[in-house]
């Protein structure tokens, strides 16, 4: 097998958590103000139903074929040539997803710190620390997600906490002024980062306890949602109608903290968060489009790719986009539908396809009767 590490269905739900959480938090409030003003908060519950099912479909798939990715199965459900096809854009589509992942991280950081440093270096260091624990295993990706994510939430809660004297609760109302319409729209753009938990595909058939993925599967998906309608609400409370102005409000959020004159400006604290974060979001992602390479392949081992995958994604992660505001305008329109397309009708389509093609060889085993002008086997024997 070509990856021999084992880990829980609980330490895939931790691993998944910051996959999805440590740039949803930075940019879906902004993205949701602009559709839903004041019900912002609400878009990610909508948006979460879309997480629900994907991970059902993701389980049910994994049941239907045991110890396989949907690179391997798709060949068993579409044929090989077309099961082949669907891998290679899979592949595509995460070396694309991997490249946006590093950009919003190295322009994060330009933007915020490093104004001088080349953006190349910023995101090349990145990789290069990521390359080494995708190197190491699932088992070592599962270890450093146990041990980072509880600082992470716990920081995290704390920065919410420090602000809170300056939140204003009237901002948040009236609730639903428009109706319920603007929140549904604006859970379109956030279903893009529930359709992530696609990446349990690579990650379901290593797990030790399998009958417990779709329970661990689901407490992550509400963990996300709960985490995004915390962060647009403190972004909310904080900012008012101005939240659409600004493209990390959460990060703004730490900088108008004030406790006694002493603890100030939070920022180095948020960014450490985001950071760690962003370590084990581009980890599992990158540990993901690598395996995939290696099970198109059918390679004995991924280690060999790991180095040159990397390579290849930053430098697509330069040429993704222009600039930042060129970057955040395609999370918002065009790469919405790319992601849903990719992440959540295509297994949609191939779990009702497998289901089908079950049911229909189901259906011929009962019926595979001799036909009318067969020879009996008594017949053919008295000659």
């Amino acid at each position: 097998m070509i990856e021999k590490g084992r880990i829980s269905s609980f330490q895939m739900a931790v691993l998944m958590y910051p996959t999805i959480i440590s740039t949803s938090i930075l940019s879906v409030p902004s993205i949701t103000a602009k559709f839903a003003d004041k019900d912002l908060w609400i878009a990610p519950i909508w948006a979460a139903l879309t997480g629900f099912l994907v991970v059902y479909i993701l389980i049910m798939l994994s049941k239907l074929y045991p110890g396989q990715s949907m690179i391997e199965y798709s060949t068993h459900i579409l044929g090989y040539k077309l099961g082949k096809l669907l891998g290679l854009i899979y592949i595509i589509s995460y070396l694309i997803n991997v490249g946006i992942m590093i950009r919003e991280y190295g322009e994060f950081i330009m933007d915020a710190f490093l104004h001088e440093t080349p953006i190349i270096v910023v995101m090349g260091s990145m990789v290069l620390v990521c390359a080494f624990a995708v190197r190491s295993g699932l088992e070592v990706l599962g270890r450093v997600a146990q041990v980072f994510v509880p600082i992470v939430v716990i920081l995290l809660l704390l920065i919410f906490s420090l602000a809170i004297p300056d939140l204003d609760p009237d901002n948040m109302l009236p609730i639903f002024e428009r109706g319920i319409t603007p929140s549904l729209i604006a859970a379109i753009p956030t279903q893009t980062w529930f359709t992530e938990f696609i990446d349990i595909t690579i990650l379901l058939p290593f797990l030790a306890d399998r009958e417990k993925g779709l329970k661990w599967g689901m407490i992550s998906v509400i963990a996300v949602m709960v985490s995004m309608v915390l962060c647009g609400i403190i972004s909310l409370l904080l900012l008012g109608d101005i939240v659409s102005s600004y493209s990390y409000p959460v990060m703004l959020a730490a900088r108008y903290i004030s406790l006694a004159d002493f603890l100030e400006h939070l920022e180095a604290m948020a960014m450490a968060v985001w950071v760690l974060g962003m370590f084990i979001k581009i980890s599992v992602v990158y540990y993901v489009l690598v395996l995939m390479v290696g099970q198109w392949l059918q390679l004995p081992s991924y280690r060999p790719l790991v180095f040159t995958i990397g390579y290849m994604s930053v430098v697509y992660s330069k040429w993704v986009a222009s600039s930042r505001e060129v970057l955040n305008h395609m999370l918002a329109t065009s790469l919405v539908f790319f992601y849903i397309t990719i992440q959540f009708v295509i297994p949609a389509l191939l779990l009702l396809i497998a289901l089908l093609r079950n049911k229909w060889s189901k259906h011929k085993e009962p019926g595979s009767r001799l036909p009318t002008n067969a020879v009996s086997p008594e017949k053919s024997s008295d000659g």
